[in-house]
């Protein structure tokens, strides 16, 4: 199988790139970034890209899974509209891309809450790209909705760290708002390809769950 990883520079893609590496089922990850990943390895290809801009039908582009665990918050986009152009421009675009390549399956990062029709702007967001990828026609659609997910980032969202340490401290475990260790989202990622390359096509919708923080293994750099 060969799998297109969206977000590879964030906390849940950079988790998750390590586990593709791994996985036998695996053959061939795509990553693309805006800037250099930095990672050398035999199954890999990471082509720097202009998002706003993407290429009509590239080689790369032929995979038969897409992860997407691509998004912004509204501090680091800066307007409303940047925001909606990484978190539902930038992902629309590349599963029309892959889709059009042959790309059967699709699985989402979204978020507990999402709903085209919400009036909280970052829910509605999220909900208008889940709205939009089902009209793709993907054989397989599968939505992950956690809650605050736990993990180091490169970039420390003020916001979320805050309030999982409040969650922490008074151990809450509603849905909308559980921790989940970003491990496990990733490695729930890996999983459902793997069912993919099975042959199973039935859209899934995962709600907010936890799991205990457990580090992954980065993969060793390879010239």
């Amino acid at each position: 199988m060969r799998v297109m990883l969206l977000g590879a520079t964030g906390l849940v893609g950079g988790l998750a790139l390590p586990m593709l590496l791994d996985d036998p089922l695996c053959r061939a990850v795509v990553a693309p970034t805006r800037r250099p990943l930095g990672l050398s390895h035999p199954k890999l290809h990471a082509p720097v890209l202009q998002f706003d801009a993407l290429p009509d039908a590239p080689d790369w582009a032929q995979v038969d899974a897409v992860i997407c665990a691509l998004g912004s918050t509204m501090a680091q986009a800066g307007s409303r509209e940047a925001f909606h152009r990484i978190d539902h421009d930038y992902p629309l675009a590349f599963a029309r891309l892959a889709r059009t390549q042959g790309a059967r399956a699709f699985v989402l990062n979204s978020a507990a809450g999402a709903n085209a029709g919400s009036a909280i702007f970052y829910n509605r967001v999220k909900g208008e790209l889940e709205r939009d990828l089902r009209a793709l026609g993907f054989a397989s659609l599968t939505l992950v909705r956690p809650g605050l997910i736990g993990g180091q980032r490169q970039q420390v969202r003020c916001g979320e760290h805050f309030a999982l340490q409040v969650l922490g401290v008074l151990g809450l475990f509603a849905s909308l708002l559980a921790s989940i260790a970003a491990w496990g989202i990733a490695q729930g990622f890996v999983g459902w390809c793997g069912v993919l390359a099975a042959g199973a096509g039935a859209m899934v919708l995962w709600l907010s769950f936890r799991s205990p923080a457990k580090p992954a293994p980065r993969p060793s750099s390879r010239s």
